[in-house]
């Protein structure tokens, strides 16, 4: 039944796609190719046939680990797990654009070796004040960030309603 339900998160996440046997789309993996390819044939029982078989090679493949497959939500998920750090190419792995900014809240705060901040965010990311920019309130337990991308590889963390600062993760 697992087997069906991922199947059936699959032929969702490709439900777009072209409905000929020729390929579905850029990347899309061979397997995927020939199920989706089985909605083309028009007569009934060649067409559940087909099914049978490609679900059959879409299920060994998952098995085998040579087919994985994510949802929305864990894409999501995964895509803030690795927001400021230099990782090319996820954005089209994992499907969508960018993420280009995260919510989050202080869990904990320090010094950097250069005076500026360090703050560590409840989702475990940890961000070092680059600049020298003055804080007019001090980060706290509890206090709301948001880490915005800049230009250029950089990111921004504003806490609060103060203007940001620039800042690089650290963990």
């Amino acid at each position: 039944m697992r087997k069906f339900a991922a199947l059936c998160g699959l032929v969702a996440l490709v439900g777009g796609a072209s409905a000929s046997a020729r390929q579905v789309a850029t990347g899309t993996p061979a397997t995927v190719q020939k199920l989706l390819g089985c909605r083309s044939v028009s007569d009934p029982t060649q067409r559940l046939a087909c099914y049978d078989r490609e679900a059959q090679s879409v299920g060994e493949a998952i098995d085998q680990k040579q087919l994985v497959m994510i949802d929305k939500e864990q894409s999501s998920a995964v895509k803030r797990s690795v927001f400021g750090y230099s990782v090319s190419g996820l954005a089209g792995l994992l499907g969508g654009g960018e993420l280009n900014e995260i919510e989050g809240v202080v869990a904990g705060v320090g010094q950097n070796a250069d005076g500026g901040w360090t703050i560590r965010l409840a989702d475990g990311s940890v961000w070092t004040q680059m600049d020298d920019r003055p804080v007019a309130v001090e980060p706290r337990h509890g206090d709301k960030v948001v880490v915005k991308r800049g230009t250029l590889g950089s990111y921004f963390l504003r806490l609060g309603n103060q203007s940001g600062f620039k800042v690089r993760r650290t963990d």
